[in-house]
């Protein structure tokens, strides 16, 4: 037996069947949820129970966030649809057209990811609408965060059933 087949039957380097793509779906999922608008969660909780100090941090925190968002989307914001769009573009032709399963893998971790982006541009865009101070920003940072939640649990069912689907696949041949 050579080298390469006893890494290959130690390590299964199929994805849907691999624990560290399932760590790394979690952990994907956990740290959007957490960080929302480049800002931890908890400094939401915080200065919602606490105001003053912590609820002035919360604001520079997230006006500087959403300023670079913005900064960065104005700039170069054609390029990153262009280029995400051939990114994405590209796994789905290899993942369900070719059948390579990693690709199939990188799609259902990125696509959802999209939808989070596009998410985090609409509220920064809100938040320096107006939305950028007390409830009104506490009640945006919420709303982020239920919604990428929500979009997390979708792609989370979806990813599993797939994931499900391709390991009975494999197993089947």
């Amino acid at each position: 037996m050579d080298w390469y087949s006893t890494v290959f039957e130690v390590i299964d380097m199929r994805s849907f069947s691999n624990l560290w793509f399932w760590v790394m779906l979690a952990v994907l999922w956990s740290s959007t949820s957490h960080w929302v608008l480049g800002v931890p969660f908890d400094m939401v909780a915080r200065a919602r129970r606490a105001g003053g100090q912590a609820a002035e941090d919360l604001e520079d925190l997230v006006r500087i966030n959403t300023n670079r968002l913005l900064f960065i989307v104005e700039e170069s914001g054609l390029w990153i649809v262009a280029i995400g769009s051939a990114f994405l573009t590209a796994a789905v032709i290899l993942g369900f057209y070719y059948w390579v399963e990693f690709a199939q893998a990188v799609f259902m971790l990125a696509f959802p990811m999209m939808f989070v982006g596009l998410l985090s541009i609409n509220s920064a865009r809100r938040i320096q609408a107006g939305e950028n101070s007390g409830e009104a920003l506490w009640r945006r940072l919420r709303l982020h965060r239920m919604i990428t939640q929500f979009i997390g649990v979708v792609s989370i069912f979806f990813t599993a059933l797939w994931g499900m689907y391709m390991n009975l696949t494999v197993l089947a041949f």
